[in-house]
């Protein structure tokens, strides 16, 4: 098939997938949560990360069978019946009888032999998305809950694009002050608060880019390649400049301290935004090859991903005194012109590529809230204000603040966290109990290395933490505002 590709271009996608804007909000977290705690944090997450991907291969590969055994027992059943209705025709001639009974015998003896055949019922050559999984194995309840949490997450994503453009385009415009606040004036010769031009960008990209969530558009692959390569140039040179200042004795470094426990809420959220792959991996993994060494190379690409996040981080850390909280509006275009494009191009880097896939988020959400209005017949309802209900929220929500470290902290922390760790779990949970008996012995190559039932209860456990955590420390910064004003 020509559609098909390799594991190793399956391993890139799944790697441009998770590293994203979420990167871009680690070496803030790490400064808050300290650089030898953040780092263990950082490889717990990434590898109860992995644990549940490898939950959603086993879950697609339980839906394909399950799906397909329903396919092959209805059609028993319509075998039996057409074969009882040529028993009762006995106005044909014998040959016409032969003829009609071979015809309707083949399906049937099909499905007799079909489970000499097993290794086509667990499969995942068959595109098997998240919500379709959802909607085989979950109640109309679970399916409900699903359908919430992701628009939730979705939601989230969308605010913090907006926030990180809107942000962006105000320190590229405005006049650079050190110790700037949003109350500051934007321009010295004119009367604008830095916060009012952030409304007003994000006015005017509401205006430019919210039509889209009206069209049915697609990411093409010429996009994704360019979009791609700015990404890897950028967090290249980020690393780069990161070192280069660490060398240069002449600069002012970073000092982190090894552990602060106040910071590992942000970081949590941080790092669960950063590990995010899960609603879009079986996409991925439908048209690889050969996926006989899947959980191998999954393990790989997450290792690299890993040691990549670490990298980053750490050198930020420990080459700028103060991080902000997008990485790349550290790098402020000064000194040579050298020094000055890569400052541009990197301050730049979050318009560049997330304005590329807001419309791509937006129909995503638009789909899942129509899916959700499913059975309302009002086609205002879906086809007007489900749109609008999609891109004017997210946009009004980062107006009102653009700080991007809480935002990414409660999507990842809330949201997040049911899509990457309760929804798989549960999946598997009710995906392993529902294996008919007739198929519990075929081979299933697509096992999770996690088998041992406990696996799903320990994740739910850790989600429940985590959330916890981090509600507390909204209250708890709550708390300290009041007492403050």
């Amino acid at each position: 098939m020509d559609d098909l590709y390799s594991p190793y271009t399956a391993l890139l996608y799944i790697f441009n997938l998770i590293v994203g804007t979420g990167a871009l909000t680690l070496p803030k977290a790490f400064s808050e949560a300290g650089w030898l705690f953040s780092s263990v944090v950082i490889v717990f997450i990434s590898f109860i990360s992995y644990v549940t991907a490898t939950f959603v291969i086993e879950a697609v590969a339980i839906c394909n069978a399950l799906n397909q055994w329903e396919k092959l027992e209805k059609m028993k059943r319509v075998s039996r019946y057409l074969r009882l209705t040529v028993d009762t025709v006995e106005t044909s001639d014998d040959d016409d009888i032969s003829d009609t009974e071979d015809s309707l015998m083949l399906p049937a003896a099909y499905i007799e032999n079909f489970p000499s055949e097993p290794k086509r019922l667990f499969t995942l050559d068959i595109k098997c998305e998240l919500s379709e999984m959802a909607t085989t194995l979950f109640n109309k309840g679970g399916q409900l809950f699903f359908y919430i949490c992701v628009c939730l997450y979705l939601y989230g994503d969308l605010t913090i694009y907006s926030a990180a453009i809107g942000k962006t385009l105000v320190d590229l415009t405005c006049t650079t002050m050190p110790n700037v606040t949003e109350n500051d004036h934007c321009w010295v010769t004119y009367d604008f608060s830095r916060r009012s031009i952030y409304q007003l960008y994000l006015g005017c990209f509401l205006m430019l880019f919210g039509p889209f969530v009206f069209f049915n558009i697609q990411k093409t692959k010429y996009l994704q390649f360019i979009t791609s390569v700015t990404r890897w140039l950028a967090f290249t040179l980020m690393i780069g400049l990161a070192i280069a200042r660490i060398a240069d004795s002449s600069k002012a470094h970073g000092h982190p301290e090894l552990a602060v426990a106040s910071g590992l809420p942000a970081l949590l959220g941080s790092c669960v935004y950063s590990f995010m792959c899960h609603h879009s991996l079986p996409g991925l993994l439908a048209p690889v090859s050969d996926k006989s060494k899947i959980f191998t190379h999954l393990a790989l690409d997450y290792s690299a991903i890993l040691i990549f996040y670490l990298t980053l981080a750490l050198t930020a850390l420990f080459a700028f005194p103060s991080l902000d909280d997008l990485y790349s509006l550290d790098f402020i275009p000064t000194g040579s012109a050298w020094s000055v494009a890569a400052g541009i191009f990197l301050t730049s880097f979050p318009i560049m590529t997330l304005t590329t896939s807001f419309p791509i988020i937006s129909v995503t959400l638009r789909s899942n809230l129509q899916a959700i209005f499913s059975s309302c017949d009002w086609w205002f309802l879906r086809a007007l204000f489900v749109p609008l209900l999609t891109v004017i929220p997210p946009v009004f929500i980062a107006m009102t603040t653009e700080n991007i470290e809480t935002l990414v902290g409660i999507t990842g922390s809330y949201a997040g966290v049911v899509i990457q760790y309760v929804i798989p779990a549960s999946l598997i949970l009710v995906g392993r109990k529902s294996i008919p008996e007739a198929i519990s012995n075929a081979p299933f190559p697509y096992k999770s290395p996690f088998q041992s039932p406990l696996w799903p209860f320990l994740i739910i456990i850790w989600a429940f933490i985590s959330v916890v955590l981090v509600t507390f420390d909204l209250i708890r910064e709550k708390s300290v505002r009041s007492l403050i004003y």
